[in-house]
């Protein structure tokens, strides 16, 4: 069998095994995930464990074989080994072959890891593959305002704790303590712990969240220009 026909089968586009072994796999990415939730819950207990454990190889078993057929199908493989989806595959399966005769469940920072694998469907969406060439055209420009927004969040916390530092010692004791504030404020979470008192912290509040408005809106138009006019497959798709 041909490289490019290993390839075709494990990306889904094999017209005799493709979509079968994808939804194989994609299978396998959801029970893996939902196995994670499971093994929190107080009603699947030691008993549990082992089964647990055992999915858990058999699954690894299976991403490794996939790792090492894309590795052998691609046509750059160090291409594939430092792409998005190659470093996904490769944290689906190395925190389990490093820690061979663990049990990994037990380490919160793997279970972590495992549930990156859910990353795996992207491969498998077209739709983000669209929103990724979008994301890349706009690039630079996302960058530009990357940094804005950085400067922005900076500039409110550094304000907001000359307002209120003498008013509230405690909640806005530096400007890094402030940051907290000006993270949550500007995304509009605003989980209310912790809010301006002063008249003047309260107005320069008001003046930040309208800037960050502009900060936050001009990205995302940026992308949904990308994504309606920088898509001609698509396009030629909706008209046939």
């Amino acid at each position: 069998m041909s490289r490019q026909r290993i390839q075709a089968i494990l990306d889904g586009e094999d017209p005799v095994f493709g979509r079968s072994v994808a939804f194989f796999l994609q299978g396998l990415i959801l029970v893996s995930v939902v196995t994670i939730a499971l093994e929190t819950m107080p009603a699947f207990g030691p008993a549990w464990h082992g089964i647990f454990l055992v999915e858990e190889w058999v699954i690894v078993g299976v991403f490794s074989a996939e790792y090492l057929l894309r590795l052998y199908a691609a046509p750059r493989r160090l291409g594939y080994v430092f792409s998005f989806f190659g470093i996904i595959d490769l944290i689906s399966i190395l925190p389990t072959l490093l820690l061979l005769g663990y049990d990994v469940r037990s380490i919160r920072a793997l279970r972590v890891l495992r549930v990156l694998r859910l990353l795996k469907l992207a491969r498998y969406v077209r739709a983000l593959e669209r929103l990724g060439r979008a994301v890349r055209t706009v690039g630079d420009e996302l960058v530009v305002f990357a940094a804005v927004a950085i400067i922005v969040l900076y500039l409110c916390a550094t304000g907001i704790y000359f307002f209120e530092h003498d008013a509230q010692p405690e909640a806005f004791g530096s400007i890094p303590d402030a940051m907290w504030w000006a993270v949550v404020t500007l995304t509009t979470v605003g989980y209310g712990d912790v809010y301006p008192i002063t008249a003047g912290g309260r107005l320069f509040t008001g003046l930040m969240l309208m800037l960050a408005l502009g900060v936050i809106a001009v990205p995302t138009g940026l992308v949904s220009s990308a994504l309606s006019s920088g898509d001609p497959l698509r396009s030629k798709e909706d008209e046939e």
